[in-house]
């Protein structure tokens, strides 16, 4: 199967001043966190003042850059024998500190503290639906509106969780908002009937969510939270809806990071859609992982050398069998590739080979840079 893909070009979209955020997606395991390294370092070394912000709890970032641990805060990078152009700084989210400090910023200090002391706020600034996807969102909204950097590159959880990414603002505003505060603040304002009321009709729809809490101060915790919580709720809207439309804006790429299995190939596919869907700016596709044939000998001819010299050669048959086997792995990686192109032939394609090994260090960083932004023949 040929299909002509569009090559994408790394180190255009990096250099490219009007780029100001670069968003990595994918499902779990293809790579995501390490190409948004390998770019946020390349970035630097080609000039820009980049920040990468990682939501993956497991530290492969922080280890990778050669630092002990990641915080709330964006952290310079300083490297032995590193002298980039611009500068690389990095952070890792903190759910619970990002729902703190915007809680902050948005109520006046006496209310700031009853609401940080809440039992019912406690739970839902941790476990709530939403609620990661959403503080990723106002921290890359803060980020972005310090002007300190000129590139920042997020790393997003895998793609199921990427989808809910895009939809965070208005899932939480939702199940924050409308008759669910109504509900909540009825018992201060009616007495006992209220709190009967909202007991009978209202305690299905939110004691899943805060399953942790449990007994008769739930309701008084959460009519309390809600009462202190309405006040500030516009600006917690606001601040959803500016970020989303940062999202969508020109600066604003995506990239979707796939290995060329069926699995990791359909779920791209399925983001590529509702990006579509969404009017969200798409730069391509990073095919990561990929095995290129390294020799210009079929499988078929290699296998037929290798039975001819099986008996005097066993090196050679070796490499010729480990060739064949490279060369079938290589076609039915084309052919998904192919499958995925036919389907979305505007997305431009880069295919990154594989490491022998995994990336532990700033030089393998600079290994997966330059092949992401090397060859572009698909």
């Amino acid at each position: 199967m040929t299909v002509t893909t569009t090559a994408l070009d790394i180190d255009r979209l990096i250099d490219d001043p009007d780029t100001r955020i670069i968003v990595c997606c994918g499902s779990g395991g293809v790579g995501k966190t390490t190409t948004a390294a390998a770019l946020a370092l390349r970035a630097a070394e080609r000039g820009r003042q980049t920040v990468v912000l990682t939501i993956d709890p497991a530290r492969r970032l922080a280890q990778a850059l050669g630092l002990r641990e990641l915080g709330n805060q964006p952290r310079q990078v300083q490297i032995e024998g590193f002298e980039p152009k611009g500068e690389l700084w990095a952070m890792m989210l903190d759910m619970r500190r990002t729902f703190d400090d915007m809680v902050r910023a948005h109520a006046g200090p006496e209310r700031a503290e009853q609401l940080l002391a809440n039992p019912f706020y406690q739970t839902i600034s941790t476990s709530f639906s939403g609620t990661q996807e959403y503080m990723a969102m106002e921290k890359l909204g803060q980020l972005a509106a310090t002007g300190e950097w000129d590139l920042i590159i997020v790393d997003t959880p895998p793609s199921r969780s990427a989808l809910d990414f895009l939809d965070a603002p208005t899932r939480l505003s939702a199940a924050l908002d409308g008759r669910m505060i109504r509900l909540l603040t009825a018992p201060a304002k009616a007495g006992g009937w209220g709190l009967r009321k909202v007991v009978t009709a209202g305690f299905s729809m939110f004691a899943k969510a805060v399953s942790t809490i449990i007994g008769g101060q739930l309701l008084a915790d959460a009519s309390a939270f809600m009462q202190a919580f309405d006040s500030m709720f516009g600006g917690f809207r606001e601040r959803a809806r500016k970020t989303a439309e940062l999202l969508r804006s020109r600066g604003t790429s995506f990239l979707v990071v796939a290995a060329p299995e069926p699995d990791a190939l359909r779920e791209a596919s399925y983001f590529v859609e509702r990006l579509s869907d969404e009017n969200m700016p798409l730069a391509g596709l990073v095919a990561n992982r990929t095995h290129p044939v390294l020799a210009d000998l079929s499988a078929t001819a290699a296998m037929s050398a290798a039975e001819k010299v099986e008996s005097s050669a066993p090196l050679a048959t070796a490499v010729l069998r480990l060739h064949a086997d490279r060369v079938a792995l290589a076609a039915r990686e084309n052919r998904l590739l192919a499958r995925f192109t036919k389907a979305h032939p505007e997305v431009p394609i880069v295919r990154v080979p594989a490491l022998p090994s995994d990336v532990h260090d700033v030089g393998g960083l600079r290994d997966i840079g330059d092949r992401l932004a090397g060859d572009q023949d698909t």
